[in-house]
């Protein structure tokens, strides 16, 4: 097998394992009202349930990405599958809030390892003629994962209960991981023998021209996007008096199937552009955010669902855009042997301002209202649009051969 074909079955193989992460992870929401009812459990605490994985997850990320630097990428995504798929297995077996809200937070902990270290990898194995496509394509698993977690998720709890869900997604985590283990077999692994330790390589980062800027970006496309997806099937049910699972369907479907068409057309462009244009991956970036923050706005105050379908359709391809191009953009002033830790201070970044924005639309609901808010989130993600532009242009193109 050429190392072309084989850069391109490791996207495939670790499409699998981002789907696993986000359906093993997604599927407790669809379980809610089984776990109220079983486990005696009010709003509130399942409120925490969802937040005890949230702040794991955001908390361990820098760590888990320096940590996926200093010992191997791919020994850290086969020690995270395992981890997580074993936990998600023992979530079967909870009797009480206190075993689940444990159960979440080793979630969170051991998936916060995977994402840093599977976009270095894949970085690392391919160019930068290719490496936005093959992001774009590993990221739509993240999509996928998600409406099967809904649907499938909530399907399989209806007819056969909540318990035997974690047990069979468990199982398929650490069957999945044996092959894996067999299949990267031999990859390569960058561990030099001397390094810095994680808070002088975090400053080395922050001092890094064009890091700050583009952890902003994410940090703020973050905020809205948490915003959003958070309170959209509120407002969709209060707009338009949907259905709860109406409004579960529209709020996540249009979305998710156009970031998918998004993050693919986008790396196409993008990987094809650059060839020509060293700034064109940042260029596909600003287009896809121009076109995403006008649509959320325009979404919060459609008067019919069909003109806030095609506002969501329109945001979904927008933020897809960006969405492919964060890793590659990230290749371009970030050293090789750091890029895991400087996706992993990004997620960190993300999912804490994105729980705060989350939280603050609850607080604002009755003043501004939800419509308000995004509308508000919109406005932010234009914003973003122009600052993106502030990235550095790189002196070079990342052109090392695949290995």
């Amino acid at each position: 097998m050429n190392t072309r074909r084989g850069a391109w079955a490791l996207v495939g193989l670790l499409w699998v394992v981002v789907l696993l992460n986000y359906l093993d992870r997604q599927v407790v929401f669809s379980l809610f009202p089984l776990l109220r009812s079983d486990l005696k459990l009010s709003d509130a605490q399942l409120g925490l349930v969802s937040s005890s994985f949230l702040w794991v997850y955001g908390l361990a990320s820098p760590l888990a990405g320096f940590l996926s630097d200093r010992l191997g990428h791919r020994r850290v995504i086969l020690f995270s599958l395992v981890i997580w798929s074993a936990v998600t297995a023992l979530t079967g077996l909870v009797r009480d809030f206190g075993e689940l809200i444990v159960a979440r937070a080793l979630m969170g902990l051991s998936e916060a390892c995977y994402i840093p270290a599977a976009m270095a990898f894949l970085s690392a194995h391919h160019t930068d003629a290719t490496r936005a496509r093959a992001i774009g394509l590993h990221q739509s698993g993240i999509y996928c994962g998600i409406v099967l977690g809904g649907a499938g998720g909530g399907w399989m709890g209806e007819h056969y209960g909540w318990r035997p869900v974690f047990y069979l997604l468990g199982c398929v985590g650490l069957a999945y991981g044996l092959v894996l283990v067999r299949l990267l077999r031999g990859r390569p692994q960058a561990a030099p023998e001397q390094r810095p330790g994680f808070w002088r390589t975090a400053g080395g980062l922050f001092a890094t021209k064009g890091f700050p800027v583009v952890l902003t970006v994410f940090a703020l496309t973050s905020l809205a996007s948490w915003l959003t997806y958070t309170w959209l099937p509120l407002f969709l049910y209060e707009r338009f008096q949907m259905s709860l699972a109406s409004a579960g369907f529209a709020s996540t479907f249009y979305v998710q199937v156009m970031a998918v068409a998004g993050i693919l057309g986008g790396g196409w462009v993008s990987d094809l552009w650059s060839r020509r244009q060293p700034r064109a991956r940042v260029w596909v970036q600003a287009v896809g955010l121009a076109v995403a923050g006008p649509f959320l706005t325009l979404s919060a105050g459609a008067a019919t669902p069909l003109a806030l379908y095609c506002a969501l359709v329109a945001f979904g391809l927008g933020r897809g855009m960006y969405d492919c191009n964060v890793m590659p953009v990230l290749c371009r002033i970030v050293r090789d042997d750091q890029r895991a830790t400087a996706y992993g201070l990004m997620n960190f970044a993300g999912v804490m301002v994105g729980g705060a924005s989350a939280y603050a639309g609850g607080l604002v609901k009755s003043t501004v209202g939800l419509a308000g808010a995004m509308q508000a989130g919109g406005v932010l993600i234009l914003l973003c649009a122009a600052l993106v532009l502030w990235t550095p242009q790189p002196a070079s193109a990342d052109t090392a051969p695949a290995p």
